[in-house]
């Protein structure tokens, strides 16, 4: 890796060169002017390079200035968008919270009128990403996957009951009723691309002492949000984590299928970004969050 010049040298040199004058740089760095050419001129020792003509009056910028100059501007201004959303996040309260977009959808977004009432003063961003995705941590990160894959001490939301669910829509359809059904006339909605992640169909029948009909007909998303939707429009059947789609099975909206119960130890967890460490705020809305979503035996 190359030795970087000090960085008082390139301070000084990028304050003079955006002046234009060696008195308005020592103005912005609170210097004296012999100081701030001082800096430059050890800069341009160790560079071996002029970075001022100083043969014109003022001092013109070389060809070896102008390149410093550009590679600076960038580096300091990628230097001064982060202080800017740093110091906008301290007195905003901004908390991110980075979660599936099927916890997102289902039940983050309808719970999210109660959350900010109970944190008017901070701003609540949301960032959701598909099973897979490499994880996106925000203050306070919610993943779906087994326990202890999470680094941090992580609490379980929600319910580890896995069961299967349709429209009302569908049923009617194919003649059927959540109490008399038949699954090998139905649809199956699935997650393919997320096996490894999510508990599938296969897993989700031999966990219930069952198997899964030969040949049957499949419909494959990459997103649960997309196969809920699928779901809700009468397209098939899938599997509904307990918790997550109360509020269409309460307003009949599914119907969830009075087939043998199965869990599973995987599921939804939720763990702050900095562990002890993180903001005040951010751990009070992880509690909120808890308790609201609290995994019961």
């Amino acid at each position: 890796m190359e030795r970087l010049p000090s960085f008082s040298g390139l301070t000084a040199f990028y304050a003079a060169a955006r002046h234009g004058t060696l008195t308005a740089a020592a103005e912005e760095l609170n210097v004296s002017q012999p100081a701030i050419s001082r800096r430059i001129a050890t800069l341009e020792a160790d560079l071996g390079s002029n970075l001022f003509d100083r043969t014109h009056k003022p001092a013109r910028i070389t060809h070896a200035g102008k390149e410093l100059l550009q590679a600076l501007h960038s580096g300091f201004g990628q230097i001064e968008d982060a202080v800017s959303q740093i110091r906008k996040a301290a007195e905003t309260r901004i908390v991110t919270v980075t979660a599936p977009s099927g916890f997102v959808g289902f039940w983050l977004i309808p719970h999210l009128g109660e959350l900010e009432q109970a944190f008017p003063e901070v701003t609540i961003r949301i960032i959701s990403q598909e099973y897979g995705e490499a994880v996106r941590p925000g203050d306070l990160t919610i993943r779906f996957g087994l326990p202890g894959g999470g680094g941090e001490a992580e609490a379980r939301l929600l319910s580890n009951e896995v069961y299967a669910a349709a429209s009302p829509l569908y049923l009617a359809r194919l003649g059927m009723t959540a109490q008399g059904y038949d699954f090998s006339r139905m649809t199956f909605l699935t997650m393919e691309t997320a096996r490894s992640q999510w508990h599938d169909w296969p897993s989700w029948f031999k966990s219930a002492g069952q198997v899964m009909p030969r040949g049957a007909r499949v419909l494959d998303f990459n997103s649960y949000a997309m196969l809920v939707n699928a779901g809700l429009a009468g397209q098939g059947v899938f599997l509904a984590w307990g918790g997550i789609l109360d509020s269409f099975t309460e307003t009949g909206a599914l119907l969830r299928l009075q087939a043998p119960t199965t869990t599973s130890a995987r599921g939804y967890f939720a763990g702050l970004r900095d562990g002890a460490a993180a903001r005040q705020d951010v751990r009070q809305i992880l509690d909120w969050i808890v308790e609201k979503a609290q995994f019961n035996d």
